[in-house]
C-alpha cells in the first residue's frame, strides 16, 4: 500500500486573478486540484509547507493527502509557479488520484553497491543517464524508488530498464527500447607525459652550435694607474 503524506489546506470559494491576489495578500498560496473526471477544487496552502516539500526533492512523485474542511483528496504535486523577482511560490497545481486510473509519475533511481563494483574498483567512472524514470502505474502502487545494482558492473558495462528492481507494477513511458539508466565508463584521467631525454639538453644554452661559440665574459676593468711621483 502506498504511503500518503497529509497536507493541511483551506478551501477557496472562487477563482480568478483578483481572488488569487487576495489569497497571497493573506499570506497563503492559491492552488487547484484537478483530474479524475471531477470539477477542479480550489485551495490555499501555507507557503512554508510548499517550500518545505520543494526542498525535500522528489516532490513530483510524492503522494499527498490534502485535507480541508470539506474532506480529504489524494493527489500528486504537478507544478509550482514562482514570482519572477522574489522566487516565492505564487500558485500550485495538484493532480487528483483515482484508484484504477493510471498516472504518469517520475520515480527516482537509487544506485546500490557502488563500492563493490568491479569497474569502479578499477578506476571506472559512473555515468548516470537517468536519475529518475517516468512510468505509468496505479496510484496505490507508485514505488518510492527503483534500485540499480552496480556490484556486477565492469568498465563499459551498463544498467538498463530491465535490470532495475521494483518495476513490477509499473510500465515505462519509453516502450520502444530497453533504455540505458547508467554506465561505468573508462577512466578519463590522462597521465602527464614524461619529458624526452634530449629536451633538457635542448633547453640549455648551446655550446659551439650554429650560432657560434658562446661569448666569454668581458674582463673586469682595471683601475687606472697612479701617476709617478715627481722627483
Amino acid at each position: 500500500m502506498a504511503n500518503f503524506e497529509t497536507i493541511a489546506a483551506e478551501d477557496r470559494a472562487r477563482a480568478g486573478k483578483g481572488v488569487a491576489r487576495a489569497t497571497r495578500r493573506a499570506g497563503m498560496v492559491p492552488g487547484v486540484i484537478y483530474g479524475a473526471k471531477q470539477d477542479p477544487t480550489l485551495i490555499a496552502i501555507d507557503p512554508r509547507v510548499v517550500m518545505r516539500e520543494l526542498k525535500r526533492g522528489g516532490w513530483r512523485s510524492r503522494l499527498y493527502e490534502i485535507e480541508t474542511a470539506t474532506g480529504k483528496t489524494r493527489a500528486l504535486m504537478r507544478d509550482v509557479q514562482f514570482h519572477p523577482v522574489t522566487d516565492q511560490p505564487e500558485h500550485i497545481d495538484f493532480q487528483r488520484l483515482a484508484v484504477g486510473e493510471p498516472v504518469r509519475v517520475a520515480v527516482a533511481v537509487n544506485f546500490m553497491n557502488e563500492l563493490l563494483s568491479v569497474g569502479m574498483k578499477r578506476g571506472g567512472v559512473l555515468n548516470v543517464v537517468r536519475h529518475a524514470v517516468e512510468v505509468w502505474c496505479d496510484p496505490d502502487t507508485i514505488p518510492d524508488h527503483f534500485e540499480a545494482d552496480l556490484g556486477p558492473l565492469d568498465i563499459n558495462d551498463n544498467i538498463r530498464w530491465h535490470d532495475l528492481k521494483g518495476t513490477e507494477k509499473t510500465r515505462p513511458t519509453i516502450i520502444d527500447r530497453d533504455f540505458v539508466i547508467a554506465t561505468v565508463a573508462a577512466p578519463t584521467v590522462i597521465a602527464e607525459a614524461a619529458p624526452e631525454p634530449g629536451a633538457a639538453a635542448a633547453a640549455a644554452p648551446a655550446k659551439g652550435g650554429k650560432g657560434g661559440p658562446a661569448k666569454a665574459a668581458a674582463p673586469a676593468a682595471k683601475a687606472p694607474a697612479k701617476p709617478a711621483a715627481k722627483k
